[in-house]
């Protein structure tokens, strides 16, 4: 593996030995003995995802570079590509990107000599949230065999929706999409359910975020929550079992009632904690597969890793 771009690229036993490392590492970190250095290009706003990464690195003993769009050479006209081989040449070890360009990655992949993680893709991929989504869910059930996944909300412009919705059926799951009219995407091959329909035959009810800075018509939200949200009368229709989860951050009172943010089915807030842990494993994977990690110095700290 050379970067880290999408969940496609591991074999479903890759993305179950994932899940079981991230789990691992919430008891034993084990930070690296060797200093590296992380840098994170965040060209677009960020507050879990980036601080998610930040603590990730902290927490194995890297050296956070930190960069700041409005106060870089980018307002100069450089180029993403130019960033990427400056962060390079100074000493990164590692770049975590996130762009608004749905296909950076093409620009980078073949001339950037560091391992790269994709931290978001325009509206095409954002696979460390499609991990931690997968954890929280793996958590819940164990398995992912036959549970019906239902993915509401803005399809049409979601990263989210294209990265889970592949990940979720490679593993077994039933996947069903439920969108207002506008926010479909017909290049997507899953099939769409009512928003009612959805909550009384629905394992795992994944909400997304309206993205209000991708829409003119701010018309299209009027009395959403009542026709296509999770409200409090949904809600009492779930099944037992069935769980909320959301990517955040959330539209509260738009797309699911503020009183079931934080409710005993949501899963919102699990979801931010398991993201901190996977993202340490997938650091771990992409470094020691280039290479990266000499931190073998005790025969206890080798059988750790090991077991890991």
């Amino acid at each position: 593996m050379k970067h880290f771009t999408s969940v496609s690229q591991f074999t479903k036993q890759e993305i179950f030995t994932l899940l079981e490392m991230a789990e691992a590492l919430k008891e034993n970190p084990l930070p690296f003995s060797t200093q590296l250095f992380a840098a994170n290009l965040f060209f677009e706003s960020s507050t879990r995802t980036k601080m998610s990464f930040t603590v990730a690195e902290r927490k194995l003993g890297m050296e956070v570079l930190d960069f700041h769009q409005d106060s870089s050479s980018v307002t100069k006209g450089e180029t993403l590509y130019d960033t990427a081989k400056t962060f390079e040449a100074i000493g990164a070890d590692m770049l975590v990107i996130r762009h608004e360009s749905d296909d950076w990655i093409q620009e980078l992949q073949h001339g950037i000599s560091i391992p790269i993680l994709n931290a978001g893709a325009g509206k095409a991929e954002h696979p460390t949230q499609c991990m931690l989504d997968l954890l929280t869910i793996y958590q819940e059930f164990g398995s992912f065999q036959n549970l019906n996944v239902t993915i509401v909300g803005d399809i049409k412009h979601s990263r989210v929706a294209k990265s889970n919705a592949d990940s979720l059926q490679r593993l077994g799951a039933r996947v069903f999409f439920s969108a207002a009219e506008g926010f479909v995407d017909h290049a997507l091959p899953y099939p769409y359910i009512s928003i009612d329909e959805a909550v009384q035959t629905s394992d795992v009810v994944m909400l997304l975020r309206i993205q209000h800075e991708r829409h003119r018509d701010e018309g299209k939200f009027t009395n959403y929550l009542e026709r296509y949200g999770l409200t409090k009368e949904r809600e009492q229709q779930m099944l037992p079992h069935a769980i909320i989860m959301h990517p955040a951050p959330v539209n509260r009172g738009v797309e699911i009632d503020a009183s079931l943010v934080e409710c005993n089915r949501s899963r919102i807030f699990k979801q931010m904690n398991n993201g901190v842990y996977i993202r340490m494993a997938l650091i771990k994977k992409i470094l020691g597969e280039w290479g990266k990690l000499n931190e073998v110095t005790s025969e206890k700290r080798q059988k750790a890793i090991i077991n890991i």
